[in-house]
């Protein structure tokens, strides 16, 4: 397998979103995946670590990492399954429905080659997941990929953490997901919640008491996305806000803070500032609003 610069776990869906003529339209998507198009358009060579099936639509997702340069060495195939479903319904507010119990992507480690997952995830330079990846796994599936992010980190490699939380995906358990949430965050090194999810799961008053709830934990970057307005940085002792440099009335908010992270991690790893990185955040951000669906048609696309 090649060198990963970076590897976002998690899982890869089949969304069908409604038109304005009612008519629904096939794609691919997930939050984790959506940050793994994000990198590799950024130049960043990254990996996806996840399940998928031998059925087409699983093909046309595996299709759509190749053709964005995202390596799928780390994505395990079973077979005789379907991956997710999510119905996505258009006008004014979105809404989404998903379909994820039967996902063999809630199985990534516990199937014989989680091990082979592991070594990848261990050999990266930096791993990237979310509160959706969490909602997954068995509480051995989580202790298995816990166990390979400390290994990686003692390696060097950093971890960075998007709190994105769906209760339906922890069946309205929010107990299990904050007791889960605080186990993962023992081990990340660069937070980028968004605060309204902080808001609904911890009750955080604002983002700067979602910045002290995560200090801690011993996280030592935070980046708490707050909505069209900023922003707030935590690094380096520092607090500051990067403000929105346009304020924009989206035509799709979906994948906003997907490519918001991969803004930020792909401009990390390229060396910027956190200030530096989190403008890079928000004008990406800026350019996924700006179309329908998650992936930004190519010859939009604005990686920096």
């Amino acid at each position: 397998m090649s060198e990963r610069s970076a590897i976002c776990v998690g899982e890869a869906v089949v969304e069908l979103t409604r038109g304005s003529d009612g008519r629904y339209a096939p794609g691919s998507g997930g939050d984790t995946f959506n940050t793994a198009i994000y990198l590799a358009r950024a130049g960043i060579t990254t990996g996806f670590a996840s399940v998928l099936s031998d059925d087409p639509y699983s093909g046309a997702i595996l299709s759509l990492a190749a053709a964005e340069g995202v390596d799928t060495g780390l994505t395990l195939r079973v077979a005789n399954r379907l991956p997710a479903l999510a119905l996505i319904e258009g006008g004014g507010r979105r809404q989404r429905h998903q379909w994820t119990e039967t996902a063999p992507a809630r199985e990534l480690f516990e199937l014989p080659g989680w091990g082979g997952i592991a070594e990848g995830l261990i050999a990266a330079r930096l791993i990237y997941f979310s509160g959706i990846t969490l909602s997954l796994y068995s509480n051995v599936g989580l202790g298995r990929f816990i166990a390979a992010l400390e290994v990686a980190r003692s390696n060097g490699a950093r971890v960075a953490f998007d709190g994105n939380l769906r209760p339906h995906g922890w069946r309205g358990d929010l107990q299990r997901a904050r007791t889960v949430f605080i186990e993962a965050l023992k081990r990340v090194d660069i937070a980028l919640p968004a605060y309204d999810d902080e808001a609904v799961l911890w009750g955080d008053p604002s983002p700067e008491a979602t910045v002290a709830r995560l200090q801690s934990f011993g996280v030592g970057e935070i980046v708490v996305k707050n909505g069209p307005s900023h922003a707030l940085i935590a690094a380096d002792g520092r607090m500051t806000e990067a403000p929105v440099p346009e304020v924009i009335t989206p035509v799709d908010p979906t994948a906003a803070g997907d490519g918001f992270n991969a803004g930020y991690l792909a401009a990390r790893l390229g060396g910027q500032i956190p200030a530096e990185a989190a403008m890079a955040a928000h004008r990406l951000a800026a350019q996924v609003i700006r179309h329908p669906g998650a992936i930004v048609p190519r010859a939009g696309a604005v990686m920096h």
